[in-house]
């Protein structure tokens, strides 16, 4: 067969992406969720929690707010326009996590939700995890 062929047949197959509006939605709602999570920090701050320590509260409750809108059906929606702005940040991870333990909640606790929450958010952990170690070791061989 002729290879022009197959990959025109492609392209017809599956549409270029709008590459431009879906990076303007990625960095709007990239830069709303950095917002929002500094307005939380803020209110921390002015509740009395140290600066140094505001960090941790502030990044539980974009986790929650994250999960709670998964587990309401929302962030799916929010996520089909948002594009990577909502999936990168901790928000994508709290909802890689949350919607795999209700997907397998009716196998039970220990097997289903305890086993299977992590397995789609395991590899984000685990390049995580090293990617941090390099640039740590990085950072202490300069």
């Amino acid at each position: 067969m002729d290879r022009n062929w197959i990959n025109n047949w492609q392209r017809l197959k599956h549409p270029k992406p709008p590459l431009i509006k879906n990076i303007i939605y990625a960095f709007i709602f990239g830069g709303l969720i950095c917002t929002f999570g500094q307005l939380i920090l803020n209110i921390y701050i002015s509740l009395g929690v140290p600066q140094q320590e505001a960090g941790n509260p502030t990044v539980a409750t974009v986790i929650f707010i994250a999960a709670s809108l998964t587990a309401a059906g929302v962030f799916d929606d929010i996520a089909s326009i948002a594009g990577a702005g909502i999936a990168v940040p901790v928000t994508g991870f709290a909802n890689s996590v949350t919607s795999m333990a209700i997907e397998f909640r009716r196998e039970g606790l220990v097997t289903g939700t305890g086993s299977k929450m992590f397995a789609l958010a395991g590899s984000v952990i685990v390049f995580g995890v090293v990617t941090a170690f390099v640039v740590g070791l990085i950072s202490a061989l300069i």
